[in-house]
């Protein structure tokens, strides 16, 4: 299962991320766009630089998740198109969640002006006034109602 995390900086798709992979290391990995521009020093935020960055995650995501890995991946993600299209690709294996908060937390120098946000086929958490494990429950309960394929959930 690839769980992918996308909304405007600071809203919380870090943490939340962070939470739901826990101590399982063995089998959940966490991409993070911060972290995937300093390693590969893609510090391009124009919107051909964005789409790189998320290309590249999503190519990481389906080699790892081809691999058995479930993949965690908070980024902003900003554009629709490119989330649809891994959604379409893998089909019961994807969820996508939008993340965000009405409070300021210090990074609106960073919000990005396109953003499009899901119109279907995703969960949405606001951050608010939520904690990060109320969140990874919200995320894992959803998840086990829509009953995914070929994924088997334990609580962590």
């Amino acid at each position: 299962m690839i769980f992918w995390l996308t909304g405007q900086p600071g809203a919380g798709k870090t943490t939340i991320a962070k939470e739901l992979v826990g101590d399982s290391l063995d089998t959940f990995v966490h991409l993070d766009g911060d972290d995937l521009r300093e390693l590969f020093q893609n510090k391009d935020f124009s919107e051909e630089g964005r789409k790189k960055n998320v290309e590249l995650a999503q190519n990481i995501s389906l080699f790892l998740h081809k691999k058995g890995f479930h993949v965690v991946v908070s980024m902003v993600s900003p554009f629709r198109e490119q989330r649809e299209r891994l959604k379409e690709k893998l089909k019961d294996d994807i969820v996508e969640i939008y993340v965000y908060t009405n409070q300021v937390r210090g990074r609106e120098n960073f919000f990005v002006e396109n953003y499009e946000q899901p119109i279907h086929d995703y969960l949405e958490i606001c951050t608010d006034n939520i904690t990060p494990e109320d969140c990874v429950g919200h995320i894992l309960n959803n998840v086990k109602t829509l009953k995914w394929k070929n994924t088997t959930f334990q609580q962590m």
